[in-house]
């Protein structure tokens, strides 16, 4: 299954691209099936209606954690790495791993879920948050887990999308120096919340939390009631494995539904392949489960292939900007897999938090989240990989299971900032606005998808039609990406950014409209338009104009009461980290706001604004610029 060289790499994708069912066919017999599949693909992008492996039962479980039991059960499967560095580290072999995923599947059990129900799993980054993701597919329930930085209502609109029977979640987290109160958090949210009946509460940093009788339980007095015996549901294929929400064009998150073994097939040998993994290595993505990245290849891509993944609660920068490289001196990392911002994050500190520090074991390198530019490369292959650790500069998506475009690490010879060559069963196709192909090298287009993949987004959950419209309705019989992206004279893609109204703020997908919905909820604004501009760390930052007439002189305190609406209606990551005050928007007589242009100004470019005639009142732009020049 694993690629060693960059001939058979092209014998590999020739042979997806010609003949996408007998290889996927044979990759999937690297795993482990209750029952065979009588039809590998079925498929119509006009629906649109993805089935791969029809027929097929298992458990994706029993792949992560079974099957390593007879040969690797003593081996590491997840270190944990806590906050706070003077507290000890903890090692889950396969077996431990297996044994508290049973116990934990049983509480499940005794809490009244059941195949098919829904879970969210609210907690901070602790080995309970792998072992309750697992426990979820143990028995067939279907896990949605929530980023840590979300807010009460973010959760309650997540929960009741997909009408949650359970919740999971922590009194609370540590961030760096921050507590957060994951369990205060989850008590607002719940109040809108009907459908929940028990929430299951770890404990972890020790704070008081109000408990309600009936519907609150500690996780360390369920797990006493149970025992470690918990035969695996058997589950279709194509059942649901995990819903995953993640913002859009419009203001309403949608849930991406994932399947299980499609799913499982992709993230597995996407894992065994980017990363040339090879046995007994330690493998540090330092992504959070609440994302597509931490599903993929923190729980289940390193699993199914009986890796040794590392789990990090903590910040990079916490308690010094050492800490990464602490981290990977203490547990000899030999992969790591991080974001762009937190590695533009890390190089503000200069070459002193690196000094004294080994490297020695790190053999790949890896960037994942938004397209890495290519000063940070440079930096993360001369002060991390010391020139000799391949940078696989990873392209993919939530909606994608698994990485798309990227280098193999060892296999593809890399250049800097592009994500080189789709991997085998990947078919990308650039087209212009009207859908026609662009073909040839040394050519910019829409990043499309002409066929599918094993681990591709199957629905979006119940609203169908949603998923349709955004992602194969652009394009006639293709899956529309939203990037904008190159391929340069050898061929190689570089991703060149969202051509939709989504925001990619350190590697988190934002939509506009979601932001444009949290400011205009504050009492005082009449309208807002929000877009990117370059940021120096987070690559972009969240640019706000807003129509604001009753400021009465306190621009800074209502800018702090606009923030702060932000964060309780989305959460912390979504707050613009500039606001603007104008009296109007730049929109054409049909009252579009001309974002295009916004664009411009946030970037600084003021004179190349393109054709206002079209505008309303043309002279609105004018004022904003003067405006933006005092920001």
């Amino acid at each position: 299954m694993q690629i060693t060289s960059f001939k058979q790499y092209e014998e590999d994708y020739k042979k997806s691209v010609e003949n996408p069912e007998q290889f996927w066919g044979e990759v999937a017999q690297n795993f482990q099936w209750r029952k065979p599949w009588f039809k590998v693909l079925s498929w119509n992008f006009q629906e649109p209606n993805i089935k791969w492996f029809e027929g097929a039962k298992l458990n994706i479980t029993e792949n992560c954690l079974d099957r390593h039991l007879a040969t690797n059960g003593d081996k590491p499967a997840i270190i944990w790495e806590p906050n706070n560095p003077e507290e000890e580290s903890v090692t889950y072999t396969y077996k431990m791993l297996h044994e508290r995923v049973c116990r934990f599947a049983n509480v499940l059990k005794r809490n009244g879920a059941k195949k098919g129900d829904r879970i969210c799993i609210y907690m901070p980054m602790v080995p309970e948050l792998a072992i309750a993701v697992l426990a979820c597919a143990r028995i067939g329930a279907v896990h949605s887990v929530i980023f840590g930085g979300f807010s009460a209502k973010s959760i309650a609109d997540r929960i009741n999308d997909s009408q949650c029977k359970l919740v999971i979640t922590a009194d609370g987290a540590y961030r760096g120096s921050k507590q957060i109160p994951l369990k205060d958090v989850i008590d607002d949210a719940l109040i809108g919340c009907p459908t929940v009946e028990k929430c299951i509460v770890l404990t972890h940093v020790r704070t008081p939390v109000s408990m309600l009788k009936g519907r609150d339980v500690w996780w360390e007095d369920e797990v006493k009631h149970v025992n470690d015996i918990c035969e695996a549901e058997e589950m279709d294929a194509e059942d649901m494995l995990f819903i995953l929400y993640t913002s859009g064009s419009t203001g309403k998150p949608k849930g991406v539904v994932h399947t299980c073994g499609g799913y499982m097939v992709y993230a597995g040998y996407t894992f065994s392949n980017v990363f040339n993994y090879q046995p007994g290595e330690v493998y540090f993505c330092t992504a959070d489960i609440g994302w597509i990245t931490g599903h993929s290849y923190i729980v289940y891509g390193p699993l199914s292939q009986g890796a040794t993944s590392l789990l990090f609660e903590g910040i990079p920068t916490y308690p010094t900007p050492s800490r990464f490289w602490d981290i990977i001196e203490k547990h000899k990392v030999n992969t790591l897999y991080t974001a762009p911002t937190a590695i533009r994050s890390l190089m503000s500190f200069g070459e002193e938090p690196l000094q004294g520090k080994d490297f020695s074991s790190i053999r790949v390198l890896g960037s994942v989240g938004e397209p890495i530019n290519e000063e940070a490369w440079h930096w993360f292959d001369e002060k991390i990989g010391h020139g000799k650790a391949p940078i696989v500069d990873t392209w993919w998506q939530t909606e994608t299971g698994g990485i798309m475009i990227s280098p193999i690490a060892t296999v593809t010879p890399t250049k800097p900032s592009f994500a080189t060559l789709p991997l085998p069963g990947i078919q990308p196709i650039l087209v212009d606005e009207n859908g026609k192909e662009i073909e040839g090298n040394g050519v910019s287009g829409n990043l499309c998808i002409k066929f599918p993949w094993p681990g591709m987004l199957r629905t979006t959950y119940g609203d169908h039609e949603r998923c349709k419209q955004t992602y194969f309705s652009a394009y006639e019989n293709l899956y529309f990406t939203g990037d904008g992206c190159m391929r340069d004279e050898d061929g190689y893609y570089r991703i060149t950014g969202r051509v939709d109204d989504v925001l990619n703020v350190s590697g988190h997908r934002i939509g506009t409209a979601e932001v444009e919905n949290a400011i205009n909820m504050h009492a005082g604004v009449i309208e807002s338009a929000v877009v990117g501009y370059p940021h120096d760390v987070k690559g972009q930052g969240i640019y706000a104009f807003v129509i604001n007439p009753e400021m009465h002189g306190e621009a800074e305190l209502t800018k702090k009461d606009i923030l702060q609406t932000v964060t309780r209606i989305i959460g912390a990551i979504a707050k613009p980290d500039k606001i603007l005050f104008v009296s109007g928007l730049p929109k054409t007589r049909s009252g579009k706001i001309m974002r295009r242009i916004l664009r411009k100004i946030a970037e600084g470019e003021t004179t190349n604004l393109g054709d206002t005639s079209t505008l309303l009142d043309p002279a609105v732009v004018e004022e904003i610029i003067e405006a933006a020049k005092k920001i």
